[in-house]
């Protein structure tokens, strides 16, 4: 297991952020629970106040669910371009089915993701992605 601390979290963030101001993005949508730290340090980095969320359901404690659960929907407003975030890029499934129901809801607009961490065995890679994960994570806010 690998201990991610705030200073390795601000550092990230950071990178991250450069990463995705070239898209310029319009909003930001956070998978919770992982991506909301996230998204509201790239929401200010980025100066972007249209931040929303989508709560999502992948395990019951550690038993992996045959499908991911989606709840809540997005309201976008004269948007073009928006950034979806979450901590990891883990199995992949997550974003895929988030990724998907955003844009079938929304064709009018891009939609772009970022993560801190990406596993090589994903079935799905951010656009944007700062670390390699070999191993559990154990975020500082989890501790």
């Amino acid at each position: 297991m690998k201990y991610y601390s705030y200073e390795n979290f601000k550092q990230d963030t950071n990178k991250l952020i450069e990463q995705a101001r070239e898209y310029n993005p319009d909003a930001i949508v956070a998978i919770a629970r992982g991506g909301l730290t996230i998204a509201h340090v790239m929401a200010e980095g980025l100066d972007i106040r249209d931040v929303q969320s989508l709560r999502t359901e992948l395990y019951d404690e550690t038993k992996k669910r045959e499908s991911v659960t989606i709840f809540n929907s997005c309201k976008f407003k004269d948007v073009k371009r928006v950034l979806v975030v979450d901590d990891i890029a883990d199995s992949g499934d997550t974003f895929i089915a988030v990724m998907k129901s955003l844009k079938s809801k929304n064709n009018h607009i891009e939609f772009k993701s970022a993560a801190l961490f990406y596993k090589k065995t994903s079935i799905y890679e951010p656009h944007f992605w700062i670390n390699e994960a070999e191993q559990w994570i154990e975020f500082f806010w989890e501790s």
